[in-house]
């Protein structure tokens, strides 16, 4: 390990070392290039497919890594863990390749998708607290009642080195590489690629992304140290850490040129992006580094590799985020307009639309407003479009039809 101030930091060797041990365990996951993202960045944009990693996310690197360098009568005693789903996957999955017990605690509110697949692994699950905070301090109080040893989702050199095999393999598979862009919650992933990368690379610019509602790193980097946030808002549950570690910490603030956020909206587009344009099916926390990118495209020069770091979304999950990210894409619009109360007014609403390639999704009307006139109905549109420019088209058409138009 190298130092820097009073905590070592993951060395390139360190991971290299990982590398080695993970061999013939994880995916060497491939990089698929992104046409829709190059062209809006002006340049190569990859995407580091991590979603088709063993469990559905990279986090069997950091697991593996961590469990297999215990001794025997560690193992023996057994392993324990907190986490939203994707950690606990890796550790259920790690723990039964290595053949010792593996006991999670997740927050109650863990995705029922995440919780299955840690249960299929063999681990024994305990649902507690309605955040990771609230998981990791069972399990740690659990670890030091069992004697079972705790695997920390990101605070420990080990996890960060397997972790940082994801760097390595970005630099083999793209060795022009100019930036290189990762989602982050406790910041193990990031310490892991940043110091993998600056290793071989140190021009290779490294972007940390962060949900918006649960950003811990820009507060922290300014106060020197971990400040934990009162409370966080997202659909990313794989990234809401309420704090970084201090080591992870020490990771950024030495090896990362810059911490971005994201708002819920541009997780949705980015998701929504990845499904149509990618054919990935990811989830918000493994989407972020492609909406820093969708967002703000010309801030990132390339050849860009974005990591897609998990695709272990709930369907429940999956088809509120297509909506939200087509709403928030302009894919849908809605309009109240009002028609003569008189058979066919509204077939004749439905024929305009139908006309200028509008679907309509949902439609109701209202006889008994005051704002209404005699003999007026107001109907309630929903419509599918193309995008702004067509829901611009749209709007147009029912006015030249001569229909009183107004957004809902």
């Amino acid at each position: 390990m190298t130092g820097s101030g009073e905590l070592p930091l993951v060395s390139g060797a360190d991971v290299e070392a990982a590398a080695a041990l993970l061999k013939d365990v994880v995916r060497h996951t491939p990089l698929w290039h992104s046409r829709g993202l190059a062209d809006r960045v002006g340049g190569p944009v990859w995407l580091k497919c991590e979603n088709l990693q063993r469990t559905g996310s990279f986090k069997i690197r950091g697991a593996y890594t961590r469990i297999s360098r215990l001794t025997d009568a560690e193992r023996a005693r057994g392993v324990v863990t907190a986490s939203a789903g994707n950690h606990a996957q890796g550790v259920a999955l790690a723990a039964r390749l290595l053949g010792c017990s593996a006991t999670v605690f997740m927050p109650v509110t863990a995705p029922l998708p995440k919780v299955a697949a840690t249960r299929s692994y063999g681990a024994e699950i305990e649902l507690v607290g309605h955040s990771l905070t609230e998981a990791l301090a069972a399990a740690a109080e659990y670890a030091e009642r069992t004697g079972a040893v705790f695997i920390h989702p990101f605070e420990h050199p080990d996890v960060i080195a397997g972790q940082g095999t994801v760097g390595l393999e970005v630099l083999d598979q793209c060795p022009e590489v100019a930036t290189v862009v990762v989602s982050t919650g406790g910041g193990g992933l990031l310490a892991g690629v940043a110091a993998a990368i600056k290793a071989r690379r140190p021009d290779v610019r490294v972007v940390a992304v962060q949900a918006e509602g649960a950003a811990a790193f820009p507060d922290s980097l300014a106060a020197g140290r971990p400040v934990p946030l009162p409370a966080m808002a997202t659909m990313a549950d794989g990234i809401a850490v309420a704090s970084p570690g201090e080591l992870t910490l020490a990771h950024c603030a030495n090896l990362v040129d810059e911490v971005r956020t994201v708002t819920e909206e541009d997780l949705s587009r980015a998701l929504l992006f990845c499904l149509e344009r990618a054919k990935l099916v990811v989830e918000p926390a493994g989407v972020a580094a492609v909406a820093a990118v969708l967002a703000d495209p010309k801030a990132f020069e390339p050849p860009v590799v974005a990591v897609v770091s998990g695709g272990n979304i709930d369907p429940v999950l999956l088809l509120k985020v297509v909506q939200h990210g087509m709403a928030a894409a302009g894919r849908y619009l809605n309009l109240r307009l009002r028609v003569p109360d008189r058979p066919g007014s509204l077939a004749a609403v439905l024929a305009e639309l139908a006309a200028v390639g509008a679907n309509v999704l949902e439609v109701e009307h209202e006889r008994t407003g005051t704002r209404l006139g005699i003999g007026e109905v107001e109907v309630f549109v929903v419509l599918e479009t193309r995008g702004p420019d067509h829901a611009e088209d749209v709007v147009s058409a029912l006015r030249r039809a001569g229909y009183q138009v107004a957004p809902s």
